[in-house]
């Protein structure tokens, strides 16, 4: 397996380093064309997620990415612990085709859950093989033996693990018997290790793709459309191609792209080349004034998703009764760095370096799109100066492709601009809740009725090349994709609390902005209507709205988490126009427990809310680093408090208006709250991912707390400052 993989990354020309980001990005290139090959990879096996290396360190394949989650950290420690080796003998090479497992997508928080616990067995089942095979070598019991730091050691016995592998890697498979020191000894796991990565990042050092550079690499940009529903009228060619500086012009379609020596020449150019072309740009999109309308005048596909009871009874039949109805608009994911892609293509082999969420994923679509064998593409997911959630990196990896293609022999780094990244990326999609609650005589909730109106919550690309944003403007139709994956959109729609009389409803329609999924998907928008009407409810009840929450929940986790919240604001004092706000979830209802409050001051004058402070209590199962939880938690707190007060998708009737950060204004340092986190652990639990637990509680408490200090019920998004004013 060693000689396999080291044969396979010299036969593809770079040498990408496996990704424990604690250092820069070094390039070696040698041969650029020899034959791609790879060796199919048995998720069951150990060698196919670990490998030891002739120097004693031990490299580990995960196939998810680092998309500042920490998975890089978590699976060092994880493995580190049941190998009972150092941290800085451990290794971690991330998603890479042929190279590392496939594991789909690095979405859905689920990175620990999956890659990190499948890396814990079969360290854990190579600490076993490898005492097993000493014990045979050397006579001796297994009992009697011990691995420390990338040695076997017994009684008058020791060696390497290489030297006892004699060169080859570890064979068997996972083995779900083996004891799991994570659970038990915890020298690394559940300790708060620093990210060395964040340090790089500081420091400007080379961390990600936009960083990447290539001998004799060329630049590109694509001239993108001036709106959705544009389409080439003209195009002056010829004086296209006397413009100096340009190696390439490229047009499939409506798909048209440059190539440079140097970048600035490559904006130059793009810039140009559009003075050149002719576009019809008819209306393509409704007035936003009136979107609230329109989304619920599409065709919808009605689907009941919880019925028990008879809550149109209940609710017919109450005397207590609430309705509310609840709007998120559409959010972009606002990406720090313009989504950046490199592609290499030579001898019918492409070869692209992408900050995609899957690198098999995107390879399998790359295949389809190029009409390219599968095995002749090779994608290496390295990380982006980018964000949670499908954004424009799948897009930028498959322009340059295409370009390359047209330009081999030479590297093609493509980096969009600002405008091309926030006009053009796929948006958290618009949604509306309607509910109805009603009350028994004992003030507990007797019927709850939801409805959610969405589009589909995941376009991510996997076979299908109607998801790349060039495939739109290619001479071939692929079509639209449709609404996608439509489970996000009713994601925590259903109450976690105990409710006797329960349906929920999804309409999923099509709307007019290209969407795909956005952190915490329709959990954000559930939890704020659900975590809204709980507020007005306990006010009906005429009971404190943490005590009204315990009432309703039978999970003792989850209210251990809300009263260990309530212990955190006991104190806290309150001044004229603050207020203090609260929320709970438990994300999909099923996983990570988050239970949230926030202070709010509103100038009464002005409309403005600031919040102040944010508190957090988060219990995920085991935690396997309690710093990168929290730090997972407390980003998570921010970028909700910026959607809540700030950020909305502006467009016009051709295409989006909201291009730079004037137009798509957030949370900015002076205006960030100060947080707090404590993290619950239970090591007798599984461990699950908390990237997208904070989310939506975060701004259910914010508009709770905007009541408390207005007696204003925030109900549409982002916080309307008109609204609060005096």
């Amino acid at each position: 397996m060693e000689t396999t993989r080291r044969e396979f990354v010299k036969k593809l020309g770079c040498i990408s380093i496996g990704f424990s980001l604690a250092a820069p990005i070094t390039l070696s290139c040698e041969n650029q064309t020899a034959p791609l090959t790879e060796k199919s990879l048995d998720k069951n096996d150990i060698n196919s997620w670990l490998q030891v290396l002739e120097d004693g360190r031990i490299r580990i394949y995960t196939g998810k990415l680092e998309l500042g989650q920490g998975i890089s950290t978590a699976v060092k420690q994880v493995a580190a612990e049941e190998l009972d080796t150092s941290l800085d003998m451990i290794e971690v090479n991330m998603a890479e085709t042929g190279v590392t497992p496939d594991e789909g997508f690095t979405a859905g928080s689920m990175s620990i859950e999956s890659s990190a616990m499948s890396i814990r067995q079969a360290a854990a089942s190579a600490r076993e093989a490898i005492l097993k095979l000493a014990a045979q070598k050397w006579r001796i019991p297994v009992s009697e033996l011990f691995l420390k730091d990338g040695r076997v050691r017994g009684k008058d016995k020791e060696a390497t693990l290489y030297e006892l592998l004699k060169g080859r890697q570890i064979e068997g498979s996972l083995d779900s018997s083996v004891e799991l020191k994570g659970k038990t000894v915890r020298k690394y796991v559940g300790q708060p290790l620093p990210r060395k990565d964040i340090e790089a990042m500081v420091r400007g050092e080379a961390v990600f793709v936009q960083d990447l550079r290539f001998p004799r690499m060329v630049h590109a940009r694509v001239v993108h459309p001036p709106g959705y529903a544009s389409r080439i009228v003209s195009m002056d060619e010829d004086a296209i191609q006397k413009l100096p500086g340009l190696l390439k012009i490229v047009r499939k379609g409506n798909f048209v792209g440059v190539i440079a020596e140097k970048e600035y020449g490559a904006i130059q150019l793009k810039r140009k080349v559009d003075s050149f072309i002719q576009w019809d740009t008819s209306p393509g999109l409704p007035d936003q004034s009136a979107l609230k309308s329109h989304l619920k005048a599409l065709p919808a596909d009605v689907e009941v998703h919880e019925d028990r009871g008879n809550a149109e009874k209940v609710l017919k039949e109450s005397t207590t009764q609430l309705t509310a109805s609840f709007f998120k608009p559409y959010l972009m994911h606002a990406a720090n760095g313009p989504s950046c892609a490199v592609a290499f293509f030579d001898n019918e082999r492409l070869k692209v370096w992408s900050h995609c969420q899957g690198a098999y994923p995107l390879r399998r679509t790359l295949a389809k799109l190029m009409e390219m064998p599968e095995d002749s593409v090779n994608v290496k997911a390295v990380p982006g100066s980018g964000c949670f959630g499908h954004n424009g990196a799948n897009d930028v990896a498959a322009e340059a492709a295409l370009l390359a293609r047209e330009f081999p022999g030479r590297h093609i780094r493509l980096q969009w601009m600002r405008d091309d990244e926030n006009g053009w990326e796929p948006f958290g999609t618009a949604m509306m809740v309607d509910l109805r609650a009603s009350l028994d005589d004992k003030g507990k909730i007797a019927a709850w009725n939801c409805d959610v109106w969405s589009d589909g919550h995941s376009n991510r690309p996997n076979e299908n090349p109607n998801t790349l944003l060039p495939a739109h403007f290619l001479e071939r139709d692929y079509g639209h994709p449709g609404i996608g994956y439509r489970g996000g959109a009713w994601r925590n729609a259903a109450p976690y609390y105990t409710i006797p009389n329960l349906k929920v409803r999804s309409h999923m329609f099509q709307g007019p902005l290209r969407v795909s999924s956005l952190r915490s998907l329709g959990t954000y928008t559930n939890i704020l209507a659900v975590e809204s009407l709980m507020d007005e409810l306990a006010e009906q009840a005429q009971k404190d709205p943490i005590q009204f929450r315990i009432e309703h929940l039978r999970d003792a986790r989850a209210i251990e988490c809300i009263q260990k919240l309530q212990k955190h604001i006991a104190d806290v004092t309150l001044g004229q126009n603050e207020g203090l706000g609260v929320a709970f979830s438990r994300y999909k209802n099923e996983t990570v427990y988050c239970a949230m409050a926030a202070k709010v001051y509103v100038d009464r004058g002005t409309g403005k809310v600031r919040v102040k402070k944010l508190w957090a209590v988060v219990e995920a199962g085991e935690t396997i680093n309690p710093d990168g939880l929290k730090n997972q938690t407390e980003g998570g707190m921010i970028q909700s408090a910026s959607w809540a007060l700030m950020e909305e998708v502006k467009f016009d009737r051709k295409h989006i208006t909201s291009l730079d950060w004037g137009s798509y204004p957030m949370l900015r340092f002076p205006d960030t709250p100060e947080v707090e986190v404590e993290v619950i652990d239970r090591p007798d639990q599984p461990p699950v991912g908390a990237g997208e637990a904070s989310m939506a509680p975060t701004t259910a408490a914010i508009v709770n707390a905007i009541y408390r200090s207005t007696g204003v019920r925030v109900r549409t998004l982002p916080v309307n400052r008109e609204l609060l004013r005096a």
